[in-house]
Order: structure tokens, then C-alpha cells, then sequence
């Protein structure tokens, strides 16, 4: 028997292989192990992953068209969607395709003129040469030359001439055949993918769930309708805005009068799919054409300001208005992104980023093991309002504190953001205090942070507001008065301030007796001011022992007195609410709505 037991108070004492524990510390090493795998992954297979990046993209701008075939009459054929698929692939391919030639005749055409226009680019840089020599840019160009003509000094030896370069040039143009058919090989493979996509988008869509996994079922369905309502949503209205835009560039160039207007405003439409770069790309072009074409000023510079107004008017009015709602990525996630697939796939990767990283931040949502990518990407804030606002008062950063506040105070009344930030700022101190995440003196400055607010926002709607004078002091003389106290530390009596200001001076008088007071204090001052109603500020956490302490005290003394608890902060249990009770409260309430509806109604019954 003693080894028996021995033996089983031995496997007491050897802890098991805990399988979940090991794997939640391995995670993050197994994560990063993998991310160079996956890198290298993309960039040596991006001869095959780039076309399907770019079929999926287009069957997802294409599938919308489709489907509204599909629903005017064809789904009623066995093959109503392939019929749908063709009709409308072929009449994009088509347009794209008359574009595209009508484009190249253009560019072949621009480029056997611009020798003509050799004349008015020179006299330009005349132009710009004499202006700066009546300036500061003729002591740069000075200096400048002067620094060259040091730094060449010793480069030649005298009497020796400087070795010419030979430049070998040679017909490369039947070289250039097989780069043709590899290009003309690559579209018709992203046709025909475009196609077989597009008719078998929905299998594609159950068998992917299916290699998830049944049991992810529900997770896996809203990954991809999300991933495909954004993405769609995203590619529409941005074609719609690039085409509004390429239009309005094109008419007012063809007013202006340069050339070939139809093939600049298809290149700004073109462009534009590219974030942010590709607005002042499309707009070089037209720039230095009419600085050549143009003998004058005047219409190089009503060029520019024509780029400038409608790029103005598209970002500001046609953008807001087509795009909704945001594509969930934050600004400085996307340039990062775009970074990341502009090094890995080129100028194609550019145009691909931006749909590529909102499929990364939606995967990032859904998959619980990818959740950093959504934290570090989402345009969502990273923290709730509440928190950001502690955290400040934590930094001890009243300044960004109060512009939260503010900006909360913008769409939500006085009420909500004493319930929704104020409080549960105190309610969070009181909180790490217990478990000893903060110091006292930390946890004082919070107190204090909310009392300087507090105060702020009393007089910023004193200012405002001129209901105090037209009271007149008989009616507050009238005013039934209410004892406010708090329960437990400065914390309570913050919270009192802020349910002060909720109430009108009509309605009652609310004296607040300091923090610091003792139980014995409290009672011997409803004595001696007869309140009608009590109450007891007890932000949760702390302060329901000293709550109920005091409940009893008072009770026992004045057992008519009406009282009331404000545990504020969070929503107190059953257990709170009964134990509060039965100490003496008449009533419990979490939030000041609640506090303020329980004072009337029995300030108004006395």
C-alpha cells in the first residue's frame, strides 16, 4: 500500500504533456518559419500566379454583369450562365480590344509628329533659362557649374583626350518575336481562365469550403462573401470613378486642343487603377505635349490646372459618393502593402495590392490564427474609445484625451460619454490598481484627469447654455436637496460630479460631501441637512462593502430616508443588487440614466 501510494502521489507531482499549451507557444515560431516558404512562393511562382490574380479580379468585376444576364431571362436554359459568360466576356474583350489598337495607331501617330514640335520645346527652356537669370536660380546654376568644373579638374590628364565609348547596336527586331508570342500566349491563357472562372465561380467557391472543412462552415461563408462583396464593390466604383475621370480629362483636352485627347483620357483611366501613383503619371504626358505643340504659356498651364480640378473633384465629391464604404484596410497598412507586391511582382503587383491586401485583411478576420494581420491592417480603431481614452490619461496626456473626448461628444449627448468613456476610465484604474498593474499615484492623476474634464465641460455648457439665468434663486431655494456620497475614494466623488451636471437645477439641489469624509460625518450631516434623497456613488470595482456599511448606518438611524446606490462603471449582478438591498438601498442603479430616472421619480413622490 505505501508504494501504491507512492506511485500515485509521483504522478501527482509530474505534470502531463499539455498538447494545446505546447502548440500556443510554438505558434508564433511556426507562423514565422512559414512566412519565407510563402514569400518565396510568390515570387518564383508568379508566371503562374499572376494571371490567376488578374482572372480573379476581372471575374470578380464581370461576375455583377453575369449575374444581371442571368436574372433578365437566360437562367432558364441548362446553359444559360455559359451563355451569359460569353456575351458578356466577349463584349469586354472586344471594347478593350478596339481600344487598345485605336490607342497604338494614336501612340505609333504622336510619335512620327513630336519631331516637329522640337522648336517650341526649345524656346520653353529659353524661356525658363532667361527667367532664371534674373533671379536666385542664375547664382545656383553659377555655383553649380563652379563645383562641376573643380570636381572634373582631375579627372583627364592634359594632353590626353578622353576615351570615346563604343556602342554596339544591332537589329534586334527578330529577336523580339518570341516576347510577342509569350505575350499573346499569356492573354489568351487569362481569356480563356477569365471564362472557365467565371462559369465555375460558384464550384470553385464550395470546393474551397469544402478543403476548409465542414466544420468551419459558417466562418469560411462569411470570409468569402465578405472578401467578395468588398472586392467587388471596390472594382465597380472605381471603374466607374476612373471612367468619369479618363472621360472628363479627355473632353477638356480635346477643348484645350491637344492631340489625340481620346488616347490621354484612356491613359488616365488606365492609370488610375494604380493607388496613388498613377494620377501624376497619367498626367505627364499631356504636360510636356503641350509644352512642345503650345508656342504660348497659357494652355500648358490650363493643362495643369485641368489635371489638378478634376483629380480635386474626384477625390473629393465622386469618390466619397461611388465608394460608400471603406475597403477595411488603413492608409499606411496600404502603402506598406503595395510596397511589399511592387517589390515582389513588379508594376503588376502595384495595380494588384490593393485587392490582394484587402483578401489578406478578411482572411486575417475570419481566421482566428491570422488575427495579427487584421489588428495591423484593418482601418477599424485598434482600440474601443473607452480604452484609448484611459490609456491617455495613463501617459498622463490630457491634451489627445480630450480630443477623444470630443470627437465621441461630436455624434453622442454629455450623458453617453460620462456612461460610455468617463466611468469605466475610473472603473478601469480601480481595477488594475487591485491587481497591482498601477500605482496609487497613477491611479490619483486618472482621478484627477477626470475631475479637470469634468469641470471643463461644466463651464463649456454654462457658457453655452442660459437656462441658469432664467431660474430664479426662489425656485432653487425650492429645489429638494439630494446628498451625494461617495462610497469609497476620489474615484466616487468624480463620479458624483459628472451625475451633478446631468440634472437640472430645478429639479434638485445636489451637495456632494467630500471623499474623505468618515460614515460617522455622512450621518451626522443628513442630521443636520435633512436630504430627501441620498446618494452613494460606488464605482465598480471597489466600494460595495463600504456601499453597504454605509446603507446600513443610514438605515438604522433614519428608516424613512429614500437612498440610492450608483454602482456606475458596469452592469451590477443580481447578487450586488440583492446584497445592496438588503443593506437599506431602495435602489441600484449602473448607469446615470437609470440613477437620474430613480432620483426624480422619488424626489417627485415626497
Amino acid at each position: 500500500m505505501p508504494v501504491a501510494a507512492d506511485a500515485r502521489s509521483a504522478s501527482r507531482e509530474v505534470p502531463l504533456f499539455d498538447g494545446r499549451s505546447f502548440l500556443r507557444h510554438v505558434r508564433p515560431y511556426l507562423m514565422g518559419a512559414t512566412v519565407l516558404p510563402v514569400i518565396a512562393a510568390l515570387y518564383w511562382g508568379q508566371g503562374v500566379l499572376i494571371p490567376v490574380a488578374l482572372a480573379s479580379l476581372l471575374t470578380f468585376l464581370l461576375s455583377p454583369l453575369v449575374s444581371g444576364l442571368e436574372r433578365l431571362g437566360l437562367a432558364r436554359f441548362r446553359a444559360g450562365r455559359a451563355i451569359a459568360v460569353a456575351v458578356v466576356v466577349a463584349l469586354v474583350f472586344s471594347a478593350l480590344g478596339t481600344t487598345t489598337w485605336v490607342i497604338a495607331q494614336q501612340v505609333l501617330a504622336l510619335g512620327s509628329e513630336l519631331p516637329r514640335y522640337r522648336g517650341n520645346l526649345m524656346q520653353k527652356i529659353t524661356d525658363l533659362r532667361v527667367a532664371g537669370r534674373s533671379g536666385g536660380l542664375a547664382a545656383v546654376e553659377s555655383t553649380a557649374k563652379q563645383v562641376l568644373g573643380e570636381l572634373q579638374k582631375g579627372e583627364v590628364p592634359k594632353g590626353e583626350s578622353k576615351p570615346v565609348p563604343v556602342v554596339v547596336k544591332s537589329d534586334v527586331g527578330i529577336w523580339q518575336l518570341p516576347k510577342i508570342l509569350e505575350l499573346l500566349g499569356g492573354s489568351a491563357f487569362l481569356l480563356v481562365l477569365v471564362v472557365f472562372m467565371l462559369i465555375e465561380q460558384h464550384e470553385i467557391r464550395n470546393r474551397f469550403i469544402r478543403l476548409i472543412g465542414h466544420g468551419r462552415l459558417a466562418s469560411a461563408t462569411r470570409a468569402l462573401d465578405e472578401a467578395a462583396a468588398r472586392i467587388s464593390r471596390y472594382l465597380v466604383a472605381q471603374t466607374i470613378v476612373n471612367a468619369a475621370y479618363g472621360t472628363a480629362l479627355g473632353l477638356g483636352l480635346y477643348f484645350i486642343g491637344l492631340p489625340y485627347a481620346m488616347m490621354w483620357g484612356f491613359l488616365a483611366f488606365s492609370l488610375r487603377f494604380i493607388p496613388y501613383l498613377g494620377p501624376p503619371m497619367a498626367a505627364v504626358g499631356p504636360v510636356v505635349l503641350s509644352l512642345a505643340i503650345f508656342s504660348d504659356w497659357q494652355r500648358p498651364l490650363i493643362t495643369v490646372s485641368l489635371f489638378l480640378a478634376v483629380e480635386l473633384i474626384t477625390y473629393i465629391g465622386l469618390e466619397p459618393l461611388m465608394y460608400g464604404h471603406s475597403i477595411g484596410v488603413s492608409q499606411v497598412a496600404l502603402l506598406v502593402a503595395l510596397a511589399f507586391w511592387t517589390w515582389l511582382w513588379g508594376p503588376i503587383g502595384l495595380a494588384l495590392g490593393t485587392p490582394l491586401t484587402v483578401c489578406l485583411v478578411v482572411l486575417g478576420k475570419h481566421v482566428p490564427a491570422l488575427g495579427f494581420i487584421s489588428v495591423m491592417m484593418t482601418d477599424e480603431p485598434a482600440l474601443p474609445v473607452d480604452v484609448s481614452y484611459y490609456q491617455r490619461l495613463l501617459a498622463r496626456d490630457s491634451t489627445e484625451g480630450a480630443e477623444i473626448l470630443d470627437g465621441y461628444l461630436a455624434d453622442h449627448s454629455l450623458e453617453q460619454a460620462y456612461d460610455e468613456i468617463l466611468v469605466r476610465a475610473l472603473s478601469r484604474a480601480k481595477r488594475d490598481r487591485d491587481a497591482q498593474r498601477v500605482s496609487d499615484e497613477e491611479v490619483h492623476s486618472v482621478y484627477q484627469a477626470g475631475r479637470e474634464t469634468v469641470e471643463k465641460l461644466a463651464a463649456r455648457r454654462h457658457e453655452a447654455s442660459e437656462e441658469s439665468d432664467t431660474i430664479e434663486s426662489a425656485d432653487l431655494e425650492e429645489a429638494p436637496l439630494v446628498l451625494g456620497c461617495p462610497a469609497a475614494d476620489e474615484g466616487d466623488e468624480v463620479a458624483l460630479l459628472m451625475f451633478g451636471q446631468l440634472l437640472k437645477p430645478a429639479d434638485c439641489t445636489l451637495e456632494i460631501v467630500p471623499a474623505s469624509a468618515l460614515s460617522g460625518e455622512v450621518v451626522s450631516l443628513v442630521s443636520e441637512r435633512k436630504p430627501t434623497v441620498v446618494v452613494i456613488s460606488a464605482v465598480a470595482p471597489e466600494g460595495l462593502a463600504q456601499a453597504r456599511y454605509l446603507c446600513k448606518r443610514l438605515r438604522a438611524r433614519f428608516p424613512d430616508l429614500k437612498m440610492i446606490v450608483g454602482r456606475w462603471g458596469e452592469m451590477a449582478g443580481e447578487g450586488e443588487r440583492a446584497s445592496l438591498r438588503e443593506a437599506g438601498a431602495d435602489a441600484v442603479a449602473s448607469t446615470f440614466a437609470h440613477s437620474r430616472d430613480q432620483l426624480l421619480e422619488r424626489v417627485h413622490l415626497v
